[in-house]
C-alpha cells in the first residue's frame, strides 16, 4: 500500500523495530491520546506509556499539551487539559496498545469551545434522550488527492477524467482509485473496535465513502473520530493526502457529505412513522440551526444539484436524495424505521451533529403557531 518510493528503503529497515511484540517482556502498554485540533476539523495526538493494560478510560490519567501550538490558548497561558474519554485497539502497535478519544479543558475543568463533545455529552445523558435510545449510521465520503499536487487521485494532471458515472461502487483500473487505502482503512477500523459497517466508491473519482452504525447516543461522535484518526494516519502512510472538504473540486462533480440516519425508539416501534413526521416538522422549523453547524463550506455542496437539497430550503421526501431529509420506502411501507439527514458536510462534527438531531426532535418544543404553519408549509399531517 505505501506509494512514497523514497521511503521504502527507511521502511524496510524500520520494520523489524516497528513490529517488534513488547508483550512477553514488559507489562508496560502505548497510550496514543488523540483531540481535535483547533481548526474543529483537525485530529492531533501523542503517545505515553502505561504502566499496565487498561479496559476502561478511567483508569488512564488525565494529561495535557501545548495549547498555543494548535491554536486553541494564548502563548502566556498555554495548558489545556485531555479528559480521556473512549478506547479503541490500537491496529498500528497492536499488542495491548490503544487509542484513546479525548476532549479537551482549560486547567479549572471548563471545557475549551472547540470541545464539542462535552455539550453532547450533557444532551445524551438526559433523561428524556436515554429513554429514546437514539441510534445513529453515518455516511463520511472523503476524497483521496495527489500529495504534491493536491488533485484527486487517479485524476490527470492538471486535468479531467471522463464524466461522473462509471465510477461509483466501480472496479477497474481506469474507474477506481484508491481501493487499498479504502481496504486498508475497513479493517483498521474493525480490529481497533470501531462499529464499521460498510465502504464503497463514491460518484466522483477517487472519493470513497464509509458506514459507521448504528452507534447510540455519544458513542457515534467517538467513532467517527477515531475512524478518521485511522484515515489520516493510513493516508499518511501512503503518501496521498486526505480531504473532508466538502466540494473539493469545482463544476458538475459530486461534493462530499456525511449524510446522517437517525431514529429514536418511538421511531422505530409501531406507529413510528407519525413520530418520524414529527420530528421532520422540528427540523422543518430549525433548518437555519442546523445548518450552521453542519460543516465549513457547505454552501458549495448544498446547490441542489448532485443529489442535494438548496441549503436554503427545507424539504423532505420519500426515496428523494434531492431532498434535505430522506425516508426510505421500507420505512413508509412499514410504517416505522429512520430518517436520513442529508444536509451535514464531509467536515462536520458528529459530535454536534448528533446531538442537535437528538435535542430538535426529542428535547426541543415549537410554538403550537409555529407547528401548525410548519405542517401546512411541509404538507405534513402531523
Amino acid at each position: 500500500m505505501r506509494r512514497r518510493s523514497e521511503d521504502s528503503g527507511t521502511v524496510s529497515r524500520l520494520e523489524g523495530l516497528l513490529n517488534l511484540d513488547l508483550k512477553p517482556y514488559t507489562d508496560k502498554i502505548i497510550a496514543e491520546y488523540i483531540w481535535i485540533g483547533g481548526t474543529g476539523i483537525d485530529v492531533r495526538s501523542k503517545s505515553r506509556t502505561i504502566s499496565r493494560p487498561v479496559e476502561d478510560p478511567s483508569e488512564l490519567p488525565k494529561w495535557n499539551y501545548d495549547g498555543s501550538s494548535t491554536g486553541q490558548a494564548p502563548g502566556e497561558d498555554s495548558e489545556v487539559i485531555l479528559y480521556p474519554q473512549a478506547i479503541f485497539r490500537d491496529p498500528f502497535r497492536g499488542g495491548n496498545n490503544i487509542l484513546v478519544i479525548c476532549d479537551a479543558y482549560t486547567p479549572s475543568g471548563e471545557p475549551i469551545p472547540t470541545n464539542k463533545r462535552c455539550r453532547a455529552e450533557q444532551i445524551f445523558s438526559n433523561k428524556k434522550v436515554i429513554n429514546e435510545v437514539p441510534w445513529f449510521g453515518i455516511e463520511q465520503e472523503y476524497t483521496l488527492l495527489q500529495r504534491d499536487v493536491k488533485w484527486p487521485l487517479g485524476w490527470p494532471v492538471g486535468g479531467y477524467p471522463g464524466p461522473q458515472g462509471p465510477y461509483y461502487c466501480a472496479a477497474g483500473a481506469d474507474k477506481s482509485f484508491g481501493r487499498d487505502i479504502s481496504d486498508a482503512h475497513y479493517k483498521a477500523c474493525l480490529y481497533a473496535g470501531i462499529n464499521i459497517s460498510g465502504t464503497n466508491g463514491e460518484v466522483m473519482p477517487g472519493q470513497w465513502e464509509y458506514q459507521v452504525g448504528p452507534s447510540v447516543g455519544i458513542e457515534a461522535g467517538d467513532h467517527i473520530w477515531c475512524s478518521r484518526y485511522l484515515l489520516e494516519r493510513i493516508t499518511e502512510q501512503a503518501g496521498v493526502v486526505l480531504t473532508l472538504d466538502p466540494k473539493p473540486i469545482e463544476g458538475d462533480w459530486n461534493g462530499a457529505g456525511c449524510h446522517t440516519n437517525y431514529s429514536t425508539k418511538s421511531m422505530r416501534e409501531e406507529g413510528g412513522y407519525e413520530v418520524i413526521k414529527k420530528a421532520i416538522l422540528n427540523l422543518s422549523l430549525r433548518h437555519r440551526d442546523h445548518i450552521s453547524a453542519y460543516g465549513e463550506g457547505n454552501e458549495r455542496r448544498l446547490t441542489g444539484k448532485h443529489e442535494t437539497a438548496n441549503i436554503n430550503a427545507f424539504s423532505w421526501g420519500v426515496a428523494n436524495r434531492g431532498c434535505s431529509i430522506r425516508v426510505g420506502r421500507d420505512t413508509e411501507k412499514q410504517g416505522k424505521g429512520y430518517l436520513e439527514d442529508r444536509r451535514p458536510a464531509s467536515n462536520m462534527d458528529p459530535y454536534v451533529v448528533t446531538s442537535l438531531l437528538a435535542e430538535t426532535t426529542i428535547l426541543w418544543q415549537p410554538t403550537l403557531e409555529a407547528e401548525a404553519l410548519a405542517a401546512q408549509k411541509m404538507q405534513l399531517k402531523v
